[in-house]
């Protein structure tokens, strides 16, 4: 495969990494219909810093330290965990001042931290934690990658569809195009449907909310269970 092809998996396969649903398009979500594209984009760009730190560290080496240390795994789920479910009580009064007629002077909507809140729920985020540990330390890697087997629900019809030999600075460079992609077009299309519908920036707010809550509990619940194992 030439590089423009390569360049275009790598694109594809950020893309698909990025847009199913989770804690960090919740975040993404909450702080675009509430205060508009730049501060979603900045939470994107938040979610996208910390790929580029994980990047980093498996490029060389450090995040093997992490698969090698379990109470450490433990740790940053349990963090990660407390730290969703914060966010998730930020994203619910969010929502309650998206309803107030005097909702431009709310500090909670004008003043959002979407970039540092995205960029510590990635850091301690352990499916992203678990990506970089496993494929994404395999990008760098000469080797082969299954890209459409890792889409959500139809990801074990397509196995084997697309291919692509890993280790090339061009299947990384568009891996990190398309998650740049997402995080840019994703709060455009919300701030256009928010400004669409009326009760649109509310229902996001609150969906992000659940999002974020039950993404908390679930690590939360995962670290306890790990614990008293121990």
């Amino acid at each position: 495969m030439n590089t423009v092809g390569t360049l275009a998996v790598g694109a594809l396969f950020g893309l698909a990494l990025a847009a199913p649903p989770g804690p960090m398009n919740a975040v993404i979500a909450e702080e675009s219909v509430l205060r508009g594209w730049t501060a979603g984009a900045k939470a994107g760009l938040g979610a996208a810093t910390a790929d580029v730190a994980f990047f980093v560290l498996a490029y060389v080496g450090v995040v093997a330290v992490i698969e090698s240390v379990p109470r450490l795994q433990t740790a940053m789920v349990a963090v990660g965990g407390l730290l969703m479910c914060y966010f998730a009580v930020g994203a619910v009064r969010g929502a309650r001042a998206s309803f107030r007629p005097t909702q431009g002077e709310d500090p909670m909507v004008d003043d959002g931290k979407g970039f540092q809140k995205a960029l510590l729920l990635a850091l301690t985020n352990p499916f992203q934690v678990l990506f970089w540990l496993t494929v994404g330390v395999g990008l760098l890697r000469p080797g082969e990658l299954d890209v459409l087997a890792y889409l959500p629900v139809v990801g074990s019809e397509l196995a084997g569809t697309l291919v692509v030999a890993t280790g090339s600075p061009a299947l990384i460079v568009g891996f990190f195009c398309g998650v740049g992609a997402w995080v840019t077009l994703f709060p455009a299309g919300l701030v256009v449907a928010e400004r669409r519908i009326e009760a649109f920036s509310p229902v996001v707010a609150v969906g992000s909310a659940v999002v974020l809550a039950g993404f908390g509990v679930y690590f939360l619940v995962d670290a306890a269970t790990t614990l008293l194992a121990w």
